[in-house]
């Protein structure tokens, strides 16, 4: 994947500004990441955050990390949580890296999938695991709750899973699907159902829940009178 066209991938409606990241692995992998921000402001997903937690989703442990936007306030913390390197990310120094293929095949059975996720979720905190999927047209992204030790920090697992759908170019999401083998009802938090009307307004949120039964919710049902980012253009 080119490095330039990685970075076109940014959802930077607002501020205009785009964001890459990359994530090298202790294994000598590579993980990308882009700004996606949200017309609720607090919600933007940086670069950097973007790319760690691709790469902690899919079991791996981060090592390096270079940023366009080295200014990023996040950056010491990550710094200090993961014991990583951070440097700059020149895009026109760079030469094109052979990123992790982490979309999974259009014939997964989500159901199965969602409870095999669940044991990549890093929990320490809650001990709460979510598994989530999103549906695009090149397959499926997977996504874990990712918490840290400062509880703002970490993401919910249907925010990584729209992350990395994006960031990877894969704009058409179908349908989510989310699971939990706790609590009574598997249900999208706030900010996520925010985040999730951004994305995918009118498409449909599976929700398996932890007595194994399922429900079927349109996304913008899940939050009613919701903030859309019309309201900041009109």
């Amino acid at each position: 994947m080119k490095i330039p066209k990685l970075l076109s991938h940014s959802y930077t409606p607002y501020s205009g500004k785009q964001e890459l990241a990359v994530v090298k692995s202790k294994d000598g992998k590579y993980f990308p990441g882009v700004r996606i921000e949200n017309a609720s402001f607090p919600l933007t997903i940086t670069a950097a955050q973007n790319a760690l937690f691709c790469c902690l989703s899919e079991g791996h442990q981060p090592e390096e990390l270079a940023a366009t936007n080295i200014e990023d306030p996040q950056l010491p913390f990550w710094e200090e949580e993961l014991g990583i390197e951070i440097s700059e990310l020149k895009i026109n120094d760079l030469p094109d890296f052979d990123f992790a293929d982490l979309r999974l095949e259009k014939s997964i059975e989500p159901k199965t999938t969602l409870s095999d996720l669940l044991g990549k979720a890093i929990v320490n905190e809650s001990n709460f695991p979510v598994a989530a999927l999103v549906e695009t047209e090149n397959g499926y992204f997977s996504g874990v709750n990712i918490e840290c030790t400062s509880w703002n920090m970490g993401l919910c697992a249907e925010r990584v899973a729209l992350a990395k759908a994006l960031t990877y170019n894969s704009t058409k999401l179908k349908k989510l699907y989310i699971h939990t083998s706790k609590g009574e009802f598997s249900s999208p938090c706030g900010a996520c159902r925010q985040v999730i009307i951004e994305h995918m307004s009118g498409r449909q949120v599976h929700l398996h829940h932890a007595d194994h039964s399922e429900s079927v919710h349109f996304a913008d049902d899940l939050l009613p009178y919701g903030f859309h980012s019309s309201s900041l253009t009109e």
